[in-house]
């Protein structure tokens, strides 16, 4: 066997391999991402934040807000059954399972004054900045 044959007959083979890992690495972190609510975070200019995090089935008290070491973690469990007895058939539906998002924050959010609201499978989060680390105008004289 040639040199240059065996060579292309490697990369070939290295090819195929990043290829099917490639494959599979989309299939697993599709399936990770199946499981994570779907979030918006704004920081607003007053350096406070405004989470709202889409938690659609599941009920409030099956939600836990964390906050740990600057980590936001919010965490819920849909359980969801949905039956239907007709006369000529029998439906069962059901949903269920654990979702859960985090949030790297930076220092400095006062923990007194985080506040969560969920309404119509929306979860609303404010977090404020102590407020000697907001922005502050400095009056020039």
């Amino acid at each position: 066997m040639d040199i240059i044959e065996k060579t292309r007959e490697i990369g070939s083979d290295i090819e195929e391999t990043l290829e099917k890992g490639y494959e599979k690495g989309k299939e697993v972190l599709s399936n990770v991402a199946s499981h994570l609510p779907f979030a918006n975070l704004a920081k607003k200019k007053s350096g406070d934040f405004h989470v709202e995090i889409d938690m659609p089935g599941i009920k409030k008290e099956d939600i836990d807000v964390r906050i740990d070491n600057h980590i936001l973690t919010v965490s819920g469990e849909r359980k969801m059954k949905k039956e239907v007895k007709k006369k000529d058939y029998y439906l069962m539906e059901s949903s269920f399972g654990r979702v859960e998002r985090s949030f790297s924050l930076p220092k400095g959010i006062d923990q007194e004054k985080i506040s969560a609201t969920y309404k119509d499978g929306r979860l609303v989060i404010d977090l404020e900045r102590e407020e000697k680390l907001k922005p502050r105008s400095i009056e020039v004289k």
